[in-house]
């Protein structure tokens, strides 16, 4: 009995509390958290398949994530529950990030992107015009960090292709300093006027 009762009192510390301390002591693991990205929600499918008992369902996610600095993907996920779809839509999304050309805070040119049957056409826009569009098209633009655009889906309404055509659009822009350089040409930087005089 007080063999037992010693042992009860001299009990070790638990291995949650010991992973946690090695984790902020360890600067190797600080370094390999990914940098901070932001995940929305487009769409969420919900699918039934009728067996001899009933009713089974089963569900699909797609997942738009950012960091609102130039870098987004999209992921797409199944599960028979919602928070497992939603997970591996985000696994997806991060692993499938692609970077994007932000030009002050709009895109350098106007593109039209297509995938399947859905087209987007996104102009540039000046300062303070905020984002104009809707759906799975603001959920993309959002988070690849563009506050200023014009954006119109012209063909499919389905959120997978509207989405998948955004992003198609958004890795089609080039700086301007890129399209210079493949012309051979070099581009002028702009001078204030207060340094001339």
């Amino acid at each position: 009995m007080l063999r037992a009762k010693a042992a009860s009192n001299s009990k070790p510390p638990m291995p949650t509390q010991r992973k946690s301390q090695s984790r902020s002591s360890n600067p190797e693991f600080d370094k390999a958290e990914p940098k901070e990205t932001t995940e929305k929600v487009v769409f969420i499918n919900r699918c039934a398949k009728v067996v001899k008992g009933g009713r089974r369902f089963s569900f699909s996610a797609l997942i738009v994530s950012g960091n609102h600095n130039g870098r987004v993907g999209i992921g797409f996920g199944k599960a028979n529950e919602v928070s497992e779809a939603i997970r591996k839509a985000t696994e997806s999304a991060k692993k499938r990030m692609v970077n994007v050309a932000v030009h002050e805070n709009t895109i350098p040119h106007e593109v039209l992107g297509e995938f399947g049957g859905g087209r987007v056409l996104l102009k540039p826009a000046s300062p303070g015009t905020g984002v104009i569009a809707g759906g799975g098209v603001r959920a993309v633009i959002e988070a690849a960090g563009i506050r200023d655009v014009l954006a119109k889906s012209l063909g499919s309404s389905n959120p997978a292709n509207v989405v998948k055509a955004t992003l198609d659009a958004l890795t089609t822009l080039r700086p301007k300093a890129e399209i210079f350089k493949i012309r051979g040409k070099t581009l002028r930087v702009k001078t204030p006027a207060a340094a001339e005089a």
